[in-house]
């Protein structure tokens, strides 16, 4: 049988490397739709001519339509529509305001109600063999503790409106799940491929190496804070093989998988290593952590260091994530999470070619 995909979200990073990917396994592709917003045409159609350069990626496989999430059918002609509806296996919902920084009624509009469309539109579709919706594992908010992968509903509140909006939307999610055969995707922070370190996002660790680049005269380097949270970062290429597994086992239908470390380092112990690996330094005091906030209060600051004041959060909440489930169905494939300092030197690496060459990257987000 031949699979007929549709990917919301592209260009988006994670989309493009998603389709790449599939070209790479034996799953009968017959036809890829991706949809675009229209101010991303010209974004999306450079992408497609990058991958001119992959010889796996059969563009005649591969085709663009516009359309938009939040709009009744996904913004697409009604015919359109229709026939997407009557032929496609396999929907990718990826679409999302993923800036933690974003207002609460842009994020309301796409990654909530725009996920209410897209699960319309599913439902409607006569073949799919599965729903693919990208959640993240921080829908778990402001909650503590050991998080399983059953969990979601919770009051303990989140730290920006991005996880708020990804919570309410993976609630709308679950409803239809069981009447649609439906896989929920939980990544923690996805930081770049472990050999090429290649990434299209500079955010979580990245933040500590901007940080690092202003300090790196300095004599000696601080800690902030304790340090004690475990700070759960994934690989891209771990991330996008679990998701294509997952997308393609019967098993996996009804079933939300965290793709996280099963074995995080404490945020003080990545620093370190960051520290070591990208200025060559070890720190050797403790500045309090409310004195990294307060600063980060500052705007002009936070622009010079690239650092939203709401990444502060993520290495500071003490959440523990579990990915039993995780482990359990990606058992006989040659996909695991890798330890994270085994690749970190390729992360930094890939970091400091791009600081040197901007113009060089190599990828779209």
């Amino acid at each position: 049988m031949k699979n007929i995909y549709l990917f919301t979200g592209f260009p988006g990073y994670l989309a493009s490397e998603l389709v790449k990917e599939l070209f790479e396994q034996p799953h009968h592709i017959e036809k890829i739709y991706l949809l675009y917003l229209e101010p991303m045409e010209e974004r999306a159609r450079h992408q497609i001519k990058e991958w001119e350069k992959y010889t796996s990626i059969d563009l005649e496989k591969v085709h663009l339509i516009k359309g938009d999430i939040t709009e009744l059918q996904l913004g697409l002609e009604p015919s359109l529509s229709q026939n997407l509806q009557k032929s496609v296996t396999h929907v990718f919902h990826l679409a999302a305001l993923y800036d933690l920084a974003i207002p609460l009624s842009a994020a309301w509009k796409v990654n909530v109600q725009g996920t209410r469309v897209v699960n319309r539109w599913v439902e409607n579709c006569l073949n799919l063999n599965r729903y693919i919706y990208f959640s993240t594992a921080y829908v778990s908010g402001k909650r503590e503790g050991h998080i399983s992968e059953e969990d979601l509903q919770h009051t303990e509140g989140f730290k920006n409106h991005y996880e708020f909006t990804k919570y309410e939307a993976e609630r709308l999610v679950k409803e239809v799940q069981p009447h649609i055969p439906t896989t929920v995707i939980r990544p923690g922070i996805v930081v770049g491929h472990t050999e090429s370190g290649i990434t299209a996002k500079f955010d979580g660790p990245y933040f500590i190496l901007n940080l690092l680049d202003v300090l790196k005269h300095s004599p000696i380097l601080p800690y902030f804070g304790k340090g004690e949270a475990k700070v759960n970062l994934v690989p891209l290429d771990y991330v996008i093989a679990s998701t294509i597994h997952f997308a393609h086992l019967p098993e996996s239908s009804g079933k939300t998988y965290h793709l996280t470390d099963p074995n995080p380092y404490t945020a003080k112990a990545i620093y370190q290593r960051l520290c070591e690996l990208h200025v060559h330094k070890k720190p050797h005091f403790t500045l309090p952590i409310s004195l990294a906030r307060q600063s980060l209060k500052i705007k002009t600051l936070r622009q010079q260091l690239k650092i939203q004041k709401e990444a502060l959060d993520y290495f500071l909440c003490q959440s523990e994530y579990d990915c039993t489930q995780t482990m359990k169905d990606l058992n006989g494939t040659p996909i695991s999470c890798p330890d994270l300092f085994t690749y970190t030197n390729n992360l930094v690496t890939y970091y400091q070619t791009q600081k040197k060459n901007p113009d060089k990257h190599v990828s779209i987000f």
